[in-house]
Formats: C-alpha cells, structure tokens, sequence
C-alpha cells in the first residue's frame, strides 16, 4: 500500500457530514458569487489570523497580484524576493511590469535571507517578497527592519504558511499585507481555486475591494480598471468548515514532523530545523539528501510518495533569462534544489504510516 504525499480523500470523510452540509446550504440559497458566506469567512479569517481585514480573492497568485498593485508597484520598479520557490510568486511582480530580483537563502531554513537583501536593493527596489516556504516563516524582525530603513514595502507571501507564528504572531501580520492561498493541497485548502489578503491598514483594504470586483463598490459604477478575482459562495463554505480544525490539523503535522526529525536526524539526514522563535505548521516536510533520484526511486518502490518541489530555482528558469542570473550566482538555493526531497506529513497519517515511513528512509540511506 502507498503511502501519499497528501491524503484528500480521508480529509474530507473525517468532516463529511459538515462539508456536505455547507455546500448544500450555498446550493439551496442561489447564491454563488460573494455574499454571506464570503463576507463572514472574511471576517472569521480576519480574527484567526490576528488582522483587522481580510478580502478574499480568486487564487494566492491574485493575492500576490492584487497586493502589489494596490501598493502601486508598476513598470520599472523591482522587488526582492527569493528564487526557491513557486513561479508565482515572481509571476506576481511580473504582472506589475516590475522586475523580481532574486537573492539566496538560509541554508538551515530554506527561507529568504536577510543579510542578503540590503545588498540588492538599488534606487528603483520598492518592496520585499518574504516566501515562508514550507510552512515556516522568514526571519521577519530582520526584514522589518530593513523595510522601514529603506522605506520598502512588504508583502508576505504566506501561501503555504497559515496558522504559522513569529514570535507568537501569525504569518501575514508583519508586512503590509499578507497573502494566502487555498489551492487544495494547501494545509488549509478548498475544493478549487482561492485565496485570501490580510492587512491592518484601511486604505490598503479598501483599494484591494476595489482591484478585486472589476474597480467597482456599486452595482455599475467603477473607479479603477479593477480585476475579476472573486472568491466564490461554495469555496467560501468550505473553508469556513475547514478553518475550525485548521490549528489541530497543523498540530498533527508537528507531531508527524517531531516523529521524523527524532529519527532521522541520529543517521544524518538534513531536517527541517526547531527554530525556537518560530512555529512552523509543516506544509511539506522537507529533507535534504545526496542521489536525490535514487532516494526517490526507491522510497517509491518502498510504498512511499515523495516529491521534489522547485528543484531549478526561479533565476534559472527561462522566463527570467533576462535577467541574465547563471548557475552559481545563487549557490544556496542552486544546492538546495539538487538536493530537496519531500515526504508525507499529513494530518491524516497513521503512526503505523508514520514510522513506516521513517524506516524506508532509514533502509535507503543505508544505516
């Protein structure tokens, strides 16, 4: 029997009975795009994460999207942010017609580093996209720091980090906004495309209702060339189920991520790190090994699912050819993605699965 990467299936089962009922309630009332169930998601999410706004939108990719325009980041601007991650992350700037400019990471969290940054920034940087990859924020007291030193925006991109904490404060509460996403294999995810902006400031607030309903706040009226990025009724129910057992679900990832360390850890293996600042909700737990492709190949013929995230870094990738970035330029995140493997880490595992899992990886690496 395989043991996944995710286990969709078994999360839905165990919350069956509400999930059926919301989506039989938005499919009774008629009523599919925003409306109740959008609003009071905002407003829950909102509370969760500790923000005092909350808007929803169609996808992280428009989160990523929305937050830079209503920050007025355009044509000739750049923004730093880190190149071991998912493309759209610099898709976002892109759009703008900005610039991304990559820097490296920490080689212990994989996260975007701070000493790094200053160097990059020049006299057209307008702002810093922190990635809290894998669940794990960056080392945001830092970047805050250089931020306000330099006069520089900051938009979390906290796609695979909700409900994770820097010193006690969730992802998404230190930049100006902050960016999530609910593609399904997200820790909290919907049954389609979503996503979510936080923020505390109103102006921010009001300019992303607009950007995101077509530059409209009445019916017919429109005072920007806005976007079509809604989030709609059925997902918004979902999610509202989902977010009640988001934090017991992430504490089953710990868990699970405590099991592996422990073991893994006394034969060598790179782990995740234990940053004592930080409690990190584990969206992939993701190891470091030498013969990637042999360690993959045969965990999978072991039953078990591994998966390799962002294996050529995003300064390497043809679309960003010209910036004209080569291979050693970023030597932190270049050996990082030669060498990253994920394993399961779900919520749904068993501890059969769990130390099963832990075994192979054992048998393989030979000790």
């Amino acid at each position: 029997m395989t043991i996944p990467i995710l286990d969709l299936k078994a999360e839905y089962k165990s919350i069956k009975g509400e999930i059926d009922d919301a989506v039989m309630s938005v499919l009774e009332s008629g009523h599919f795009i925003l409306g109740p169930n959008v609003s009071s998601f905002e407003s829950e999410f909102a509370a969760y994460n500790g923000s005092k706004y909350a808007v929803a939108v169609a996808s992280g990719t428009d989160a990523l999207l929305l937050s830079l325009k209503a920050l007025g980041i355009k044509e000739g601007d750049e923004v730093i942010t880190s190149s071991l991650t998912f493309i759209a992350t610099a898709e976002a700037i892109s759009y703008t017609g900005a610039n991304p400019v990559f820097v490296d990471v920490d080689p212990i969290t994989h996260n975007i580093d701070p000493d790094k940054i200053e160097k990059a920034i020049t006299k057209n940087t307008k702002a810093i996209i922190p990635v809290h990859l894998w669940g794990l924020t960056a080392d945001m007291e830092k970047i805050m720091a250089i931020a306000k030193k330099h006069s520089l925006f900051v938009v979390e991109d906290c796609c695979q980090a909700v409900g994770a904490k820097f010193k006690g404060k969730r992802s998404g509460t230190f930049g100006d906004l902050g960016c999530f996403s609910f593609f399904p294999t997200k820790n909290l995810g919907a049954y389609g495309d979503g996503g979510i902006i936080v923020t505390d400031n109103p102006d921010l607030k009001d300019k992303l209702e607009l950007l995101h309903l077509h530059g409209s706040k009445a019916r017919g009226v429109h005072e920007m060339i806005g976007y079509n990025s809604r989030l709609d009724a059925l997902q918004a129910a979902i999610l509202r189920v989902k977010l009640k057992y988001i934090d017991s679900w992430n504490a089953k990832r710990r868990e699970n991520a405590a099991f592996y360390t422990a073991q893994l850890e006394k034969i060598g293996i790179k782990c995740p790190p234990n940053v004592s600042d930080r409690e990190h909700v584990y969206h992939q737990y993701t190891i470091e090994v030498n013969d990637r492709q042999m360690f993959s190949d045969k965990l999978s013929q072991k039953g078990v699912m591994a998966f390799v995230y962002y294996p050529t870094p995003l300064h390497l990738q043809k679309p960003y050819s010209f910036l004209d970035q080569k291979k050693g330029d970023l030597p932190v995140s270049e050996k990082i993605g030669d060498r990253m493997l994920s394993i399961p880490v779900h919520p749904f595992m068993t501890e059969s699965d769990v130390a099963s899992v832990a075994r192979s990886i054992i048998e393989v690496s030979g000790r």
